[in-house]
């Protein structure tokens, strides 16, 4: 099953980034009163009713020509493509405009089931307000306030009732790995000199492949299934960074895959897209593989040593990731990565035995007290492992508020060390012993 997704659009200034902020619950769009300020779409995984969705906020649709209006429309008409759901957010205090009708013809167009939100409907006595949008032709209009969460609940009861349910095959006995990484870093080729054969275009363009590909095979007796994906083509003038193009499929690949492949460019070096998409895997508790391609073609004053270095600088956060240095076409360390997926993927789903897990977690706590911490000192009782994929292990404490981060981070490499958990998330979770 892949996580459905819903774009809000909407002329500028309607509460697009203020009802994106609302739902996923922190403040991670730009709000300003100033018209069109949102200008890239943003991206974030939703949850009502134990549903996930993913969101998509973007830039006003609007008759004048204001700056990057190009842009914006056309990257609002790229979410548009990308949704399975549209929100098409109105201003209930302005009431219907020339914008509103431009983007309803748009949405007529997509053929994607729409959902019409009149916004800034603050209070029971401004309902009436919102009929006037049932000229639009798009349904009963819903009043809500995104200020206010008014009537975001039941935007929200909309939304998971309309998602379609979209279904992946299921892969029982395969390793699944996405390859995933910024445009032209070799990803496709990467997944040929895996596989063995010319099955994934290859192109120097960036963004040839234009869909996520799933290609199932067999390599020394295992079976694995490699999820590629990359960004949409270059067209014209487009205000974002190419590496937004591709943000949902890689988000979906990651999503249904359990390790990533995170490629990087040698001949280029480490880039801040880099940082967001690896940062997707991240956040999906992935394992993550480090794949540094093109190392036949690497910058003339970089050796293995100097950029080992500068990844760990970059990527603190991953200090527990395996680095590769690879030539996908060439089929250099190949073999390599089979071996590292296969420790990795051991890992992943790897079961402590509950009282191996107590002595080593409690050795580590007496060999090294926990320092007092807002007005305590954690104290660990004993400790289980709930689930896999990635392992999840709860401490039962005294206090949970007394663990600095850096004391649970103390016990999380104790863990990796003895128990060997290669380039895996290690889930730890504090519960108060009652």
């Amino acid at each position: 099953m892949s996580l459905g997704v819903v774009a809000i659009i909407g002329s500028p200034n309607v509460g697009k980034s203020t009802l994106f902020n609302r739902v996923i619950g922190k403040k991670t769009s730009i709000v300003d009163n100033t018209p069109g300020i949102t200008r890239d779409r943003l991206y974030s995984k939703a949850t009502w009713l134990t549903k996930d969705f993913y969101l998509i906020d973007t830039g006003g649709i609007e008759l004048k020509d204001r700056p990057f209006q190009e842009e914006i429309r056309t990257q609002a008409e790229i979410a548009i493509k990308e949704a399975d759901l549209i929100v098409f957010v109105t201003d209930g205090k302005l009431g219907l405009t020339g914008d509103d009708k431009l983007v309803a013809r748009m949405l007529h167009k997509s053929n994607k089931p729409i959902i019409l939100a009149v916004n800034k409907i603050d209070s029971i006595e401004k309902i009436d307000e919102a009929s006037e949008f049932y000229a639009l032709g798009l349904g009963e209009p819903l009043a809500i306030s995104a200020e206010h969460g008014i009537g975001v609940g039941d935007l929200l009861d909309r939304i998971v009732k309309s998602l379609p349910n979209k279904k992946y095959k299921e892969y029982t006995d395969a390793i699944k790995f996405s390859v995933i990484g910024r445009p032209n870093v070799g990803k496709s080729t990467l997944v040929n000199s895996l596989i063995g054969e010319n099955r994934v275009i290859v192109s120097d363009i960036e963004g040839t492949t234009r869909d996520a590909t799933d290609t199932e095979f067999t390599h020394n007796n295992k079976n694995y299934v490699a999820i590629d994906t990359a960004g949409l083509k270059k067209r014209g003038k487009i205000y974002e960074s190419i590496d937004k193009y591709s943000a949902l499929r890689t988000l979906r690949a990651i999503d249904r895959a359990n390790i990533s492949l995170f490629l990087i460019d040698a001949s280029v070096g480490i880039t801040e897209q880099d940082k967001h998409v690896v940062g997707y895997a991240y956040e999906a508790n992935k394992a993550i593989i480090f794949i540094v391609n093109k190392w036949d073609i690497k910058k003339k004053d970089m050796d293995a040593a100097k950029f080992i270095k500068e990844i760990r600088k970059e990527f603190k956060f991953l200090d527990y990731v395996n680095i590769l240095f690879v030539s996908a076409l060439n089929k250099t360390n190949i073999e390599k990565i089979f071996e590292e997926i296969n420790k990795t993927n051991e890992s992943y789903y790897k079961r402590i035995k509950t009282s191996t897990l107590n002595q080593v977690v409690l050795d580590a706590h007496q060999m090294n007290e926990a320092p007092d911490f807002k007005g305590g000192r954690l104290r660990i009782y004993y400790s289980e492992q709930i689930s896999v994929g990635p392992p999840t292990i709860v401490l039962f404490v005294n206090n949970p508020i007394y663990a600095h981060f850096s004391y649970i981070r103390y016990i999380e490499n104790k863990l990796r060390e003895t128990f060997e958990f290669i380039n895996i998330p290690l889930k730890i979770v504090l519960r108060r012993k009652m």
